[in-house]
């Protein structure tokens, strides 16, 4: 709730609803997920986000607002579980199928894989992001990292800081859709959620990935909107 560009954004209203349940929708369709948490800070500024966390029956992990890396920790051991995906609360868009490839990508690669995504070499628009790692590789995360980077950004030491002790691999599309931004960092671009939203009827139905993008392509004057605005990335190449 306490985003310095966009305060209180995971709560802002898209298509009638808050964005993080609107999230909360879409990563429920996803086969390859069993449980969904929240992860969020220890301060009352977001109480309200356990609070949805409670009306929508999925579980919640309050910890440090600094340390993202150990609430992550602290969440998956909650969860028991075997291999995490990592979903920022800024995406209101996200893809479910998009998220099943990049998870069974890990799966069916365990022998020789501890992390796979779809933002290392970005093909997908920002916003449809996925990262998928197992248990271990997210508590060797933790043993290694140190930074203040690496404690805020959750997979800096596996992208930067000790790449070689990783093993990773990457989900790309057919298509370069790169240059799209479907996440929320700022008031231009919660307004260009919502108007797909309300062009679109999300609130009522779920479209593909495709479909959006599709409807963005033929309206120049959309992708104009926000056009430009960066967002920070752990990886190396980052723009």
């Amino acid at each position: 709730m306490t985003s310095t560009r966009l305060p209180g954004k995971i709560l802002m209203k898209i298509g009638g609803e808050p964005m993080l349940k609107q999230q909360l929708k879409r990563l429920r369709r996803c086969k390859l997920v069993d449980e969904i948490v929240l992860a969020t800070t220890t301060n009352r500024d977001d109480d309200p986000v356990e609070e949805l966390a409670r009306q929508e029956n999925i579980g919640c992990f309050r910890g440090s607002e600094h340390d993202v890396l150990g609430r992550y920790v602290g969440a998956a051991e909650q969860a028991a579980a075997d291999v995490v995906i990592r979903s920022t609360a800024d995406c209101p868009l996200i893809d479910e199928e998009i998220t099943d490839l990049v998870i069974m990508e890990l799966i069916d690669n365990a022998n020789d894989c501890d992390y796979a995504s779809n933002t290392g070499r970005r093909t997908f628009p920002r916003g449809l992001d996925v990262e998928a790692f197992f248990t271990d590789t997210l508590h060797r995360m933790n043993r290694f990292g140190k930074s203040a980077a690496a404690r805020e950004h959750v997979t800096v030491v596996l992208h930067s800081e000790k790449p070689e002790l990783f093993a990773r691999r990457e989900v790309c599309d057919a298509e370069d859709n790169s240059d799209l931004r479907l996440t929320v960092d700022t008031a231009a671009d919660l307004d260009l959620i919502r108007r797909l939203y309300d062009e679109l009827d999300l609130n009522t139905r779920i479209l593909s990935h495709r479909e959006i993008i599709a409807h963005l392509r033929s309206r120049h004057e959309l992708i104009q909107i926000n056009k430009g605005i960066e967002t920070w990335s752990p990886t190396p190449n980052h723009s």
